[in-house]
């Protein structure tokens, strides 16, 4: 387990990346998220490691760039912040009611993160869709359930965010990780 590394998870449009990057201005080190970039990547090259393409090549591909992101993030000076850990991918392929092979069974199980993970839980009146976020409200809610699951399962403690201004959520983790074990 990497005490250092935090993921913060849930469903689209909770707030997650927005959080995130109020913390890189506070001087917290953030990893970006998988899943924008890569359906950034795959739509510039026509790629089929889409969402509404292939479930299951997206998945992998997030699976791919997690470990990279982990790798990284490992070696750098801590905390760092992760915009979704490979648990996510998990999580997503149980959303979608796809099988998630063994290999990504044991990569939730070998790269652990710090046993407290953030959870942005669905909030309506930020929730919104863009090119790259196509999900609706009940795919949010039903994503934010998946990744709970999947991160309990895993014996995390998940910390929900507050319902609050960015400025305050950003106090509440900057707390939680001046209390990190």
């Amino acid at each position: 387990m990497s005490d250092q590394l935090f993921a913060v998870t849930g469903g689209p449009g909770s707030g997650k990346t927005t959080l995130l990057e109020a913390l890189a201005q506070r001087g917290i080190t953030c990893m970006p998220e998988a899943g924008r970039a890569i359906i950034r990547d795959q739509s510039l090259i026509g790629g089929q490691a889409l969402p509404w393409e292939d479930r299951s090549l997206f998945a992998e591909m997030m699976l791919s760039w997690d470990l990279r992101s982990y790798r990284e993030a490992s070696a750098m000076p801590g905390p760092v912040m992760m915009d979704r850990g490979i648990p996510d991918s998990l999580g997503y392929l149980r959303l979608c009611d796809l099988p998630v092979p063994t290999h990504m069974e044991q990569a939730a199980q070998r790269f652990r993160y710090n046993r407290r993970v953030f959870v942005a839980p669905f909030w309506d009146e930020i929730f919104e869709q863009d090119e790259e976020r196509t999900q609706g409200r009940d795919e949010a809610r039903a994503t934010l359930c998946a990744m709970e699951d999947v991160y309990r399962a895993l014996g995390y403690e998940l910390i929900p965010l507050p319902f609050a201004s960015v400025a305050q959520r950003v106090s509440f983790v900057l707390s939680h990780l001046s209390n990190a074990e």
